[in-house]
C-alpha cells in the first residue's frame, strides 16, 4: 500500500460528533443521526463526506482501545454562517498529511490502520501529529468498493 504526501489547506466543516472509544465503537450510531440532517447544510462546497477522529494530544504515546474520543460526521463548508440546529463547526488546520486509499470493504478497515501504524508509519520518516484524523468518501463511496475511501493521518517529520 502506498501512500501519498499532501499539504493539507485548513477546512471548515459542519457536521455531528459523539465521544467513543475503539472498544465502544458508535459509529454506525453517529452517521444514523447525521445522514437524515445532511442537506441541512446549506453551504457545502461538494458532496463529499467526512469521518474524523479528533483525538487528544498525546493519544497514540500510550495507545489504550478504552481511551476515549471525538467522532465527527461532517461536510465541507465555505464558512460557518449557517450552522443547521443540533450540528456544530469544526476546523480543520491545515498541515501534512499521508494520504491511503483503502482496499476491501468498510469492514476491514482496521487492516488498512494496521499497516499504516505498524508498518508504514515506523518504517518512514513521519511520525503521526496532533490535528484530526480523518477519512474522505466521494459521492461514489460505496461501502463494499474497494477503492472509494482515503485516509488521512495527520504526519510531521520525525525530530
Amino acid at each position: 500500500m502506498e501512500a501519498r504526501i499532501e499539504t493539507l489547506t485548513e477546512k471548515k466543516l459542519i457536521g455531528k460528533h459523539i465521544t467513543m472509544s475503539f472498544v465502544e465503537n458508535k459509529t454506525f450510531q453517529l452517521w444514523s443521526s447525521f445522514m437524515p440532517q445532511r442537506k441541512e447544510i446549506k453551504n457545502s462546497i461538494d458532496s463529499n463526506l467526512y469521518s474524523l477522529e479528533v483525538f487528544s494530544v498525546g493519544y497514540f504515546n500510550h495507545f489504550d482501545a478504552k481511551n476515549t474520543f471525538q467522532k465527527w460526521a461532517a461536510i465541507e463548508v465555505s464558512d460557518f454562517n449557517e450552522i443547521p440546529s443540533g450540528m456544530e463547526a469544526l476546523t480543520i488546520p491545515g498541515g501534512l498529511y499521508a494520504v491511503f486509499v483503502h482496499e476491501g470493504p468498510a469492514i476491514e478497515g482496521d487492516k488498512t490502520y494496521r499497516f499504516i501504524f505498524t508498518e508504514w508509519l515506523p518504517a518512514s520518516e513521519y511520525r503521526v501529529d496532533d490535528r484530526p484524523h480523518f477519512a474522505v468518501m466521494s459521492e461514489n463511496y460505496q461501502r463494499d468498493n474497494p477503492n472509494s475511501e482515503e485516509i488521512w493521518i495527520p504526519i510531521k517529520k520525525k525530530v
